[in-house]
Formats: C-alpha cells, structure tokens, sequence
C-alpha cells in the first residue's frame, strides 16, 4: 500500500505473542462503530502467554489456569479481538495470535489516533466535557478501548482480518511492510509480583513516540522503597 502498510493476514500472527507484539509497533487498528470510523495507529503493546504456550509460564495471563468463560477469546483464531474488561471498568483490547488452541494474545496499550479524531475526542470526553489533547486519546489500554468505540462484552471476537461484523462494529487491523527501530522493551505495565519485574521484559514500544503510557510497577513488583537499588527493569532495552 502507498502508506507504507498492508493488511495483516493469518501468518502475520501466527507466531507466539512474545514473538508477534513488536511486529504490531506502528500498525494501524481500523474501527468502525456506528458510522464512525477511527484509526489507531499502535505505539506500546505487551505480551501475554496462556497456560501450556511457549517455554515459560505467564502468571499474569488471564489463560494462566486454562480455557474460562471470560478468556476463551485468547484460545481462538489469531486475529481475533480479545475485548475484556478491566477492574469491572475499563475495556482494554488484544490482538489473539497463535494457533488457534494455543492461548495468547498482544495488549495494546497505547497508539496514536490518525483519523477519526473527532469521534474519539467525544467519545472521550470527561464529566465536565473538556477536550481531551491529542497525545492522551488513546495513551493507555483504557483510553484506546474507548477512543476506538469497542466495548465489552459486545466486541469481544471480533475478527480484524476478515473485518467481518460483530457488535455493530468491523476492525481491520494493517501492519507496516517494514518493521519499525528502535524499539524499547522492558516490565509490563502495573503487572504485581515476578510477571511485572525483568523477568518478564514483556512490553514493547516506540522510544520516541509521546503516546506511550506512563511506566508504573505493579505491587511486589519494583522498589519497595525509594532507598532500594534500582532492578535491572527500572532501564528498557533497545532493540534493533
């Protein structure tokens, strides 16, 4: 395509999340809900693994413990949207990857709204109803979810490479022909206890994009207090 992308197709995903997430760095999520379309161009994502996927167990996964009600999303066809809710609140959204049976998805936590705008500024418009600037639109999983228009539970499965309907919403998701440097990894977002520490350099973003979210440990996870020597996590690797 003339920008620079294409659309993603079952092989682009096929790989297990920890290998498919930065290939999602600089792709674009198209949404369209209620006539309304809003494309996010993704900046910071994060791996999860299920119960039996890859070498090494994810105690944060929602799959940890096998198949559920609420993760049999992750357990699908890769290009699946796992639309979940968060702490009875927030809608975050997962790109599935993998062999279908093989649980594990790619958070998407943070992206730059590239068109749209108007429709994701409304849609995240606070209480009082002031603007909302650009950079913080869909900076956080949150954010991005409602920014995009999708919702849990109506959204959960969608499908963003057959763009088929789900909900009164379609998704296309399209990846760079190229893959984007640099790019940063290092703890994922708030996860508690060793999931969240360097062990886990799970989460992957652009270095130099200003959506990034802001970076917090989660509990038992960093520094019990700020005397304690930084863990090797305070510092993200670049990759080439």
């Amino acid at each position: 395509m003339s920008d620079g992308l294409r659309p993603a197709t079952p092989s682009d995903l096929a790989g297990l999340p920890l290998e498919v997430a930065p290939r999602l760095l600089g792709a674009v999520l198209h949404v369209g809900v209620g006539g309304e379309t809003v494309a996010v161009r993704i900046t910071e994502v994060e791996a999860y693994h299920g119960l039996g996927t890859g070498d090494v167990p994810d105690p944060a996964s929602h799959a940890r413990s096998g198949p559920t009600a609420r993760n049999a999303t992750m357990w699908g066809r890769a290009g699946l949207l796992y639309v979940y809710l968060s702490h009875g609140i927030h809608s975050c959204v997962n790109v599935v990857c993998g062999p279908e049976g093989v649980a594990g998805a790619v958070l998407l936590r943070a992206g730059e709204v590239i068109s749209g705008a108007d429709a994701a500024s409304r849609r995240r418009l606070g209480s009082a109803g002031a603007p909302v600037a650009a950079r913080e639109l869909a900076r956080g999983p949150g954010r991005l979810a409602k920014a995009a228009g999708l919702r849990h539970p109506i959204h959960d499965g969608l499908d963003a490479l057959t763009a088929q309907p789900r909900g009164g919403a379609r998704a296309r998701l399209l990846l760079p022909e190229r893959p984007l440097a640099p790019v940063a990894s290092g703890p994922r977002v708030g996860v508690a206890g060793p999931a969240g520490t360097d062990l886990y350099p799970w989460r992957f973003w652009l270095p130099t994009e200003p959506t990034v979210s802001v970076f917090r440990w989660g509990r038992g996870a960093g520094p019990r207090h700020p005397h304690e020597p930084a863990r090797q996590g305070d510092t993200p690797r670049v990759l080439d």
